[in-house]
């Protein structure tokens, strides 16, 4: 009896514990954060449009910081007893990230801010990054390996604002799930746990938790993924964003609190009392040549990599400074260099990324699917301070090459398939200890100097608002400003844009402007609620669909309207700052951005007035910006506009794919047609001249072996074949390829996959199990492969 009655508590017990976990479990799965869990829910039949606002024009901006006084605007948030001195409070020198989180800050806290811009909003480090929110998996790796608590907080402030960044600008950042590969057994235990600890250390601002896949499950995901020895993978979860247009959200955020902003303004010195302390600084119109002087009682230094250039210009301005002060003042930066490639969007799922998390050389390599396309990188290397610092090709190949390693072997890899690429300088803070850039913490210092220059250093992306927040809460404490300002609120400031965005307004915007479904998502994402106003300039097609928005590339959700938008409400000033910052088309396509840019620039300069000069020189400009992108030749291929450069009589057929001049220099030069992309050979012989087609046909016919009948009178060349020796002495006969060496026809064949590797010389930089193709040095080449081979061959000229 008592046995039975002892047996059925212990199950009564087992039954009540069981429902008490299950219980918990259930509440934690289903209360938990979910991707945008922020964003407010649609209600697309009531919801009235957001209220219009005008902000302050550049001109105005200009004229504020000559005279020290506010720029005007409409909806313009007035503080109340105002300071109508002379005298800015701080004077922010910088727009990327770093400088634009400042000045909302000092914005929302009361001060009277300026900042201001050398080129323009993020042009540098802000625009070339991965794209990702994240907490740091890599420095959480390094936290537990090496004890190094300094590590385990970067990663836990990261993750902290990481879950403020998406709160704040919902619409321009999202959670983003990434797979981890597993090859070997004992590493789904070890990342599985690493990727664990991920989520507690987010706690309950954590997005989605990881979880195991298995091997099958991964592959139906991912369908790219290699498969020969994959026993599973691990996902979790960060976040991703569009860094540019969010950095411009933080400057017209800033603008909107009263801050006055001016980019393509650069610092040309400090001004200092008799004691030596900096009153505010001299500064020039690199638009006009203007220069003026500007008060303040105090001077950040947010200027990324070129933080050690402000320094020594403070250096060198001291009173009693020697000669060389500025020579021998030691730096703060240690500049690195990270590439990245962009990929079509074929090479990865729309919503899942892929973390390489031991690429050949010990880094990481991220694989993301970003605006439609894949982004793959990056490398990490020491590098020279640049303005536009360019892709090293072999960064370019060792991409490629991990890349590689991770996808089918059906898949063919091409150097020819990389769409832009760019280098951005990571202003990492300089440890006199560390060996190596990937040893250096991507944590930020501030620092402040005898004269009172505030330099804030490092950081990333993902914590931005906090460096923000730090470096202000120390100007007020340098300058004085405590009386005036008040607390930090930006955990709470929601960007421009996000009051009216909801996840599912791009189907308001379709509804109201008859959009393509693509380009509503698009504006959505990119301008929140102001995505209104962009439609509001968008002219009607004169079709029956869409009603509206007229595509700048055809195979981009861009619309013309989105130029008048950014020169209007965005501070756009050149081609580049709409096609490289306010869009995005030069990180996703940069011979799509060569090919858009007649129109571009033909739109910007009715908007702005420029003139034929101008004009000219906005082409020539943004040509040498895409050389940076990866686009190597895109200042010979401005050469065949010929005249229309000159006289810029492009009217609005030029845009792509519309026939007009851009699509001819798009057909002429690449062989490739945005109307017609099946045209195969034709479009790749259209580079040539018909003497050349007629000479290089003859030369295939007369060095190529066939299996036609010699009774025929002339060689069948769908039946040929042509040496790779022979291919060199063909393209060397040609007077019009002089300047190709064997060296561009290694790259051709190399980029065009015919041999996975196989070079003329017979050294192979592939492994051997990774060659599936065929033996082009033993087959020869096809017709259709000699056609496109010298196509690629003369673009490496």
């Amino acid at each position: 009896m008592l046995r039975r009655s002892a047996q059925a508590f212990r199950s009564r017990r087992a039954l009540y514990a069981s429902a008490a976990a299950t219980s918990v479990t259930a509440y934690y799965v289903l209360s938990g954060q979910t991707a945008n869990a922020d964003a407010p829910e649609s209600d697309i039949g009531s919801r009235k449009l957001p209220a219009r606002w005008d902000p302050p024009t550049r001109t105005q901006m200009i004229n504020a910081l000559q005279s020290g006084k506010r720029a005007g605007g409409s909806v313009m948030r007035i503080n109340e007893g105002e300071d109508l001195s002379d005298e800015y409070d701080l004077l922010i020198v910088g727009g990327g990230a770093t400088g634009a989180g400042v000045a909302v800050d000092a914005a929302t806290r009361g001060l009277k801010v300026a900042l201001i811009e050398r080129d323009d909003f993020s042009s540098g480090t802000s625009s070339k990054s991965t794209k990702l929110v994240h907490g740091g998996v890599r420095y959480l790796q390094k936290a537990v390996f090496e004890l190094d608590y300094e590590q385990y907080k970067l990663v836990r402030e990261a993750l902290h604002e990481r879950r403020v960044f998406l709160h704040t600008a919902p619409y321009l950042s999202h959670a983003l799930p990434i797979m981890l590969p597993l090859y070997k057994y004992w590493q789904v235990p070890y990342y599985y746990a690493g990727c664990k600890m991920y989520d507690v250390l987010a706690g309950s601002q954590n997005m989605e938790s990881s979880y195991l896949m298995s091997a099958g499950r991964a592959v139906e995901v991912f369908p790219m993924l290699k498969k020969e020895g994959l026993v599973g993978a691990v996902v979790y979860y960060d976040g991703q964003h569009n860094d540019s247009r969010m950095n411009v959200a933080l400057v017209m955020t800033a603008v909107l609190h009263g801050a006055v902003v001016a980019n393509h303004v650069s610092l040309t010195g400090l001004r200092k009392n008799a004691s030596g302390k900096i009153i505010g600084g001299s500064v020039k119109d690199e638009l006009t040549g203007k220069e003026w002087n500007v008060k303040a009682k105090g001077v950040i230094n947010a200027t990324g990599p070129f933080t050690d250039a402000i320094l020594q210009m403070d250096a060198a301005s001291a009173p009693g400074a020697a000669p060389d002060a500025a020579e021998k003042l030691m730096p703060i930066v240690s500049p690195s260099s990270g590439v990245h490639i962009t990929l079509p969007n074929y090479y990865s799922p729309r919503k899942m990324g892929l973390l390489d998390p031991s690429t050949s050389d010990g880094r990481v390599l991220f694989f993301l699917p970003w605006q439609g396309n894949t982004i793959a990188g990056t490398t990490d290397s020491p590098s020279p301070v640049e303005i536009e610092p360019k892709p090293k090709e072999e960064d370019i190949r060792w991409i490629l090459e991990e890349v590689r390693r991770y996808l089918s072997p059906d898949i063919k890899v091409r150097r020819g398939d990389v769409l832009s690429a760019w280098s951005g300088l990571r202003p990492l803070v300089r440890d006199p200890a560390a060996k190596s850039t990937e040893g250096l913490v991507r944590n930020h210092m501030i620092n402040v100097s005898e004269s009172g220059l505030v330099t804030i250093a490092g950081g990333k992306w993902t914590t931005y608002r906090a460096m923000a927040e730090e470096t202000v809460d120390r100007a007020i404490e340098t300058f004085g400003l405590g009386a005036k300002a008040g607390p930090c609120v930006t955990e709470k400031v929601r960007l421009v844009g996000s009051d009216y965005w909801t996840k599912n307004m791009f189907i308001g915007l379709i509804q109201r402007y008859g959009l393509e479904t693509d380009v509503a998502k698009h504006l959505a994402s990119n301008y929140g609620d102001r995505a209104y106003a962009v439609c509001e300039l968008a002219e009607p097609t004169g079709q029956t669909w869409p009603l509206h928005g007229k595509r700048l590339a055809p195979a981009y959700p861009f619309i013309e309207a989105e130029i008048r938008y950014a020169v209007h409400n965005e501070y756009a000033q050149t081609a580049t700052d709409f096609l490289a910052r306010r869009s995005r088309l030069a990180f996703l396509n940069a011979q799509a951005t060569l090919d858009v840019l007649p129109r571009v620039v033909e739109i910007m300069g009715a908007e702005l007035k420029w003139d034929a000069k101008r004009r000219k020189q906005e082409i020539e400009r943004t040509a040498t910006y895409l050389v940076s992108m990866g686009l190597f030749n895109a200042p010979e291929q401005i050469k065949g506009l010929g005249a229309g450069v000159g006289a810029l009589g492009i009217g609005a057929g030029a845009s792509a794919g519309s026939g007009g001049i851009a699509q001819k220099v798009w057909s002429s030069l690449t062989g490739k047609s945005a109307q017609s992309p099946g045209s195969g050979t034709r479009g790749t012989r259209a580079m040539f001249s018909a003497d050349e087609l007629q000479a290089l046909r003859r030369s295939f016919i007369e060095r190529s072996s066939s299996t036609s009948p010699p009774s025929s009178t002339a060689k069948s060349t769908s039946s040929a074949t042509l040496p790779l020796s022979a291919l060199h002495e063909i393209v060397h006969s040609l007077p019009s390829f002089s300047a190709v060496r064997d060296e561009d026809i290694t790259r051709a064949l190399e980029e065009t996959a015919f041999q996975n590797g196989f070079s003329v010389k017979g050294r192979s930089g592939f492994a051997e199990d990774q060659r599936s193709d065929k033996d082009t040095a033993a087959v020869g080449l096809s017709y259709e492969d000699f056609w496109t081979l010298l196509r690629a061959s003369k673009r490496f000229r």
